[in-house]
């Protein structure tokens, strides 16, 4: 008898050794259809890796999965783009990891390096595929980085989609130059990171915000100049006076159409837009002004490739750049990360973390 109930036993551990806890988009009417369930550790197979997740972060588009307002969501599937873990398995012919790499998952798998082809929104983790958050992923290789030596897991679950966004629209796209001034939005994700890599590029920044306390760690941080656009709805002349009615070289553009007439007068003749969200509500544009001012503007879709994100991490660690982290919250609490998240008193990412 004792030998059958230490068989049971060891058969009994080996069945909870092969399970692992997923969180689960089981609709998408809001948080409360996020639950946490039971699921088989995935196997893998040729060419893939089974990572151990550590962390996880959270971006807007995650919340729009979540709430049913952004295209491509399918229920049934493990929300979140963002996380970054351990490799403890490998599967045959896999050449670019070990056992033991400190790793994250790339935004769209099937964008390796090149321009962005048409079919790269399919393979974007967390919406249509399935995402991150859960204990035990499995990846191609391919679609993997590894992360930098100066950063947490923590920390690297912050890069893949808001910190390959900043390098993609700000230094891919127009490689900021000493002298050159910069105007980001808000303390989001993106706009933090573009203000630290603008700032370890020489730039000079503006930064605005509606609340004067972010102001004033947003100054910490690095900017050079701030403007709350609640007590000077005009920012864009402000901007202008700023820089002697010349205008910025550069801007990170978040706000969509509810902020991009502005951006068209504040930016200088032929400088860059790099129009990458939709957080504002929509307001009449004024292409005249794209046009006269011979204005670069390029839209920033899909994050970015996983050789931006390689140079990304490079820079990382050269600069010893590290993310920005509001707070982190327990596996189990995801809902609670979610609630925290959507009420915008955040500054800087909110983290998941085992």
């Amino acid at each position: 008898m004792a030998n059958m109930n230490n068989n049971a036993g060891d058969k009994d551990k080996k069945e909870q050794d092969d399970t692992m806890k997923a969180w689960i988009l089981e609709g998408v009417d809001g948080i409360k259809t996020l639950k946490l369930r039971t699921r088989e550790i995935p196997q893998i197979g040729n060419g893939q890796v089974l990572v151990s997740m550590k962390a996880w972060s959270l971006n807007y588009r995650d919340m729009l999965l979540v709430s049913g307002r952004h295209s491509g969501v399918n229920t049934g599937i493990i929300p979140l783009s963002d996380g970054a873990g351990e490799v403890v398995a490998i599967g045959k012919d896999v050449s670019r990891f070990n056992v033991g790499d400190r790793v994250a998952g790339i935004y769209s798998q099937h964008w390796i390096n090149g321009g962005a082809k048409p079919d790269y929104p399919g393979s974007a983790l967390g919406g249509p595929i399935d995402g991150v958050l859960a204990e035990y992923i499995v990846f191609s290789e391919e679609g993997l980085v590894r992360l930098p030596h100066n950063l947490s897991y923590e920390e690297g679950a912050t890069l893949p989609c808001a910190a390959v966004t900043a390098w993609n629209g700000l230094i891919v796209s127009c490689a900021p130059t000493v002298g050159q001034t910069v105007l980001t939005m808000g303390s989001g994700g993106v706009s933090l990171f573009a203000l630290q890599l603008a700032k370890a590029a020489g730039a000079t920044v503006i930064a605005t915000s509606g609340s004067d306390q972010k102001l004033d760690r947003l100054k910490e941080l690095g900017a050079d100049m701030v403007i709350n656009y609640n007590s000077t709805p005009g920012w864009d002349e402000e901007v202008l006076r700023l820089t002697n009615g010349a205008g910025v070289d550069h801007i990170i553009e978040v706000g969509g159409t509810g902020t991009l007439d502005r951006s068209l007068n504040a930016i200088k003749t032929g400088g860059h837009i790099a129009l990458i969200g939709i957080l504002a509500a929509g307001n009449a544009v004024d292409f005249g002004k794209l046009i006269m001012k011979n204005i670069n503007l390029r839209g920033i879709g899909n994050v970015g490739s996983r050789e931006m994100f390689e140079s990304l991490n490079t820079a990382l660690e050269m600069r010893n750049i590290r993310p920005v982290i509001d707070k982190v919250f327990p596996f189990h609490e995801v809902d609670a990360a979610f609630r925290y998240f959507e009420s915008r008193a955040n500054f800087g990412k909110v983290v998941i973390s085992l």
